[in-house]
């Protein structure tokens, strides 16, 4: 395959793009096109490697409604409402909603998933049901699972071996989330615990960590300590991180250079983040997003996550990363040419590096994975929530598009809209 005449989103622009053996063989302007190879012109559209989203819960997944709604909309409800449905799960079910929402991803270009799985039941149904699904996809999109104890690996009985045991059937990431344990005590040995499970066996950490409204809910500082005692650098992960949100500037201002001394990286999930915190105050009402633009002014990998689509916590979603970017550009008011184009990064290169994805990029010698967007830019993206062309895989072609186009018929003038012209004054 051949792509022609595509922007780049570092801003290079008629450049062309050729894939051989599922590999990006040459990147440059006017390639030379091999005999019989599809040639595919972009038409100055926008081409981008794959989106990813570095934290997800598949086994909840397209799940809303089962076994009944959650009225209040809050994270316990939530959390309450799972626990009821989690004796009713099939694996049968798990595995179609969660195929079905692979299905959905790939449409929008998205190619890579980390997806917590809860590891409380000892039946580890869901563990079972998304490494069937992980090796069913794995043709088309990377799925990275993390063991996640949902109730609280020391307040949930035997949650540590179901945990243990799901990293045995090979779940690649071990997870936490230590401000649910019953006591700031326990979660901080929660986190001792299971940095040093990953430590000796050489895995990924990625923690659900202070999901919460309150200041004092701290157990990111003792994440990013574990990681700098065990060694742990670039392999850590802190998702949420609501409550640096609450923090006085004081304590942040060395919380921050802590992480980054680390090698911790964050995932803020702009969508859920905000419609979640803040449910006991009145006004001002806090909206408890992490401080994206400090973490990465500190040169820390901050991510945007999607988190949830039509499960207990969340009733909308259609895994379009573009809409999670924008979401999460506005209530961080990353509104600059340089902040949005960072937002851009959030849902494409940072999770790459925070999921260590081998290949990913547009460079010569890297996977041809990519996605060609119907704008020029990545601001462009973002602001239109860009229709996929085209998503490609090792080369093959996943889905396939038709550009958007609205003919507008108005008394006495008959236009076509291009929302991808400036206008000229």
């Amino acid at each position: 395959m051949l792509i022609r005449h595509a922007t780049l989103p570092d801003g290079r622009t008629d450049i062309d793009l050729l894939v051989q053996d599922g590999r990006i063989a040459a990147v440059g302007p006017q390639l030379p096109a091999p005999e019989g190879m599809e040639v595919v012109d972009a038409q100055g559209c926008l081409l981008s490697p794959p989106f990813v989203d570095a934290h997800f819960h598949m086994d909840a997944t397209l799940s809303y409604g089962l076994p009944r709604v959650n009225r209040s909309g809050t994270l316990l409800e939530g959390i309450a409402l799972w626990g009821e449905l989690k004796p009713l799960l099939t694996q049968e079910a798990l595995v179609e909603r969660a195929l079905a929402y692979c299905d959905w991803a790939v449409a929008k270009g998205l190619l890579a998933i980390r997806s917590h799985v809860d590891v409380c039941d000892e039946r580890l149904l869901a563990v079972e049901a998304l490494l069937h699904v992980k090796e069913r996809v794995k043709p088309y999109l990377d799925l990275q699972l993390v063991a996640f104890p949902q109730d609280g690996v020391l307040r949930s009985p035997n949650a540590l071996s179901h945990l243990e045991r799901a990293l045995d059937m090979g779940v690649d990431v071990v997870g936490g989330i230590p401000h649910f344990e019953r006591t700031m005590a326990d979660g901080a040995e929660s986190v001792r615990l299971l940095c040093e499970i990953a430590a000796a066996r050489g895995l990924r950490v990625d923690m659900h960590c202070d999901e919460t409204d309150d200041p004092m809910s701290r157990h990111i500082e003792t994440l990013a300590f574990h990681a700098q005692r065990l060694k742990l650098h670039g392999r850590v992960n802190g998702s949420h991180l609501t409550s640096m949100h609450s923090m006085d500037n004081y304590y942040v201002s060395k919380l921050i250079p802590l992480m980054a001394e680390a090698g911790v990286s964050a995932v803020a999930n702009p969508l859920i983040n905000i419609t979640i915190q803040g449910r006991h105050d009145t006004y001002p009402k806090r909206r408890g997003m992490t401080r994206v633009p400090e973490l990465m002014a500190a040169g820390i990998d901050v991510a945007f996550g999607h988190d949830c689509v039509m499960d207990p916590w969340y009733s909308l979603g259609s895994g379009d990363m573009l809409e999670v970017a924008s979401m999460g550009l506005h209530v961080a008011q990353m509104t600059s040419q340089d902040g949005m184009k960072a937002c851009f990064d959030a849902v494409t290169v940072n999770p790459a590096r925070i999921l260590g994805l081998e290949g990913y990029g547009l460079e010569v010698g890297c996977r041809a994975d990519f996605v060609l967007l119907q704008s020029r830019s990545p601001v462009e993206a973002l602001r239109l929530r860009a229709h996929r062309l085209l998503v490609v895989r090792g080369g093959r072609v996943l889905a396939r598009s038709q550009p958007l186009h609205t003919e507008l018929c108005l008394p006495g003038r008959s236009t076509g809209l291009d929302f991808t012209r400036p206008i000229s004054r």
